[in-house]
C-alpha cells in the first residue's frame, strides 16, 4: 500500500507533504496553535488512486497545525570593488513559519 501524500503550493514554493510531516514555509500571518488550510493542492495520492490537478485539484485541501515562527540561518552579502575602497557587508535572516501536516 502506498503512503498517502499531496503536493501543495504556498508562497512561491511547492512541497510534497504527508500526514505527520513537519515543514518550514515562507512566513504566514498566523499564530502558533492555529490551523491553516491549503486549498492550492496540485496532486493527491490516496492509497492507489492519484489525482492530478489542472492546475489545482478541485475540492482537495490539506490541513496543518502551526508550530510557531522561526528564523533561518544568517546569509552574508559582501560587495567589493577593487581599487575604489568600496566594501559593503550586510547580513540577512529570513523569517519562516513551521507547520505540522495533520490531514490531507
Amino acid at each position: 500500500m502506498a503512503k498517502d501524500f499531496a503536493v501543495i503550493k504556498t508562497g512561491s514554493h511547492q512541497y510534497r507533504v504527508s500526514p505527520g510531516d513537519k515543514l518550514t514555509v515562507e512566513k504566514l500571518d498566523v499564530k502558533a496553535g492555529d490551523t491553516v488550510v491549503f486549498d492550492t493542492v496540485m496532486l493527491t495520492v490516496l492509497g492507489d488512486k492519484a489525482t492530478i490537478g489542472a492546475p489545482y485539484v478541485a475540492s482537495a485541501t490539506t490541513e496543518a497545525k502551526v508550530l510557531g515562527d522561526v528564523r533561518g540561518e544568517k546569509k552574508i552579502i559582501f560587495k567589493y570593488h577593487p581599487k575604489t575602497r568600496s566594501r559593503k557587508k550586510r547580513g540577512h535572516r529570513q523569517d519562516y513559519t513551521e507547520l505540522q501536516i495533520t490531514k490531507i
